[in-house]
């Protein structure tokens, strides 16, 4: 995928991408619930798990095409190229993940993605050098009103949650323009698992394996080689303000699987972040 997409199928990239990521916080409870994982052992596993099956795909279609498969010797004139990039790409992916999982123990689900999806897009449009647009904080709006909660003020939650605004951003600015967005995140998430593979730990049940492999596959390797591809097309902003479907989807999870209630405010943000998105599309 080299090619530079339409701005229509770019669109529908990231929000495919969105909506791949909203699955990825119910999968996360449920790892923390089936398989006795803590939040820096989701974090490895989501990105082990992705990178093996990025690295699965690569494999596949050689073996499909005949083309040259990607290994370690093809792997490293890729990465020597830009080693930095690659690096701090990982980083940015690893902090993402761990700030995230870090911060909703201490100040609850709805704060802690208030703060980490709500910042990111600001921090994304002012280091862009792109403008702050009326659709841009209306999403964010949205956001607050949907996230209502009564979570606690915990300054380590918030600060965890700034900080996985700050990775998130990260690596979505590095990546704005590869030139091949399925090797870039294979490289994001092998680069993160071994910043976190201290912290691994194993599945206590083969559930947590299924939900691992999963987690992997969907809401990580799927929605972040889409995302990378329609960054290369769309505005940062644009997309991240797109990416804020994402705590539409696990709210309407939510509600469907885990039989929560979702109040007359909530439902309003979920309109209001509907409406902004559609706006920041088409502008």
């Amino acid at each position: 995928m080299h090619h530079r997409l339409s701005t229509r199928r770019a669109l529908v990239y990231v929000v495919l991408a969105a909506l791949a990521w909203g699955t990825g916080g119910p999968t996360g409870a449920l790892l923390s619930q089936y398989a006795g994982l803590t939040p820096l052992a989701t974090s490895f596993w989501r990105l082990a798990a992705a990178a093996t099956w990025l690295a699965t795909a690569r494999l596949a279609v050689h073996l499909a095409s005949r083309r040259p498969a990607l290994t370690a010797g093809r792997l490293r004139p890729v990465l020597a190229a830009s080693p930095l990039r690659h690096v701090l790409s990982g980083l940015g992916l690893a902090v993402c993940q761990l700030g995230y999982f870090t911060a909703i123990p201490r100040v609850g689900v709805g704060i802690a993605t208030v703060i980490a999806l709500g910042a990111a897009p600001i921090f994304i449009t002012l280091a862009a050098r792109e403008r702050l647009t009326p659709a841009l904080f209306a999403a964010i709006a949205g956001l607050i009103l949907l996230s209502t909660t009564n979570g606690t003020a915990n300054l380590t939650g918030i600060a965890a949650a700034v900080i996985s605004a700050a990775g998130y951003s990260l690596t979505t600015l590095l990546n704005r323009n590869t030139p091949d967005p399925l090797t870039t995140a294979l490289l994001g998430f092998t680069t993160g698992a071994v910043f976190l593979a201290p912290f691994a730990a194993l599945p206590t049940t083969l559930t947590g394996w299924l939900l691992i492999a999963y987690f992997g596959l969907v809401p990580t390797a799927v929605a972040y080689t889409l995302f990378y591809a329609g960054l290369r097309t769309l505005k940062a902003s644009t997309a991240a303000v797109l990416a804020l479907l994402e705590p539409v989807v696990a709210a309407a999870i939510g509600v469907l699987a885990f039989h929560e209630h979702l109040t007359p405010l909530a439902l309003l943000g979920a309109a209001v972040l509907l409406l902004a998105v559609a706006a920041q599309s088409r502008s």
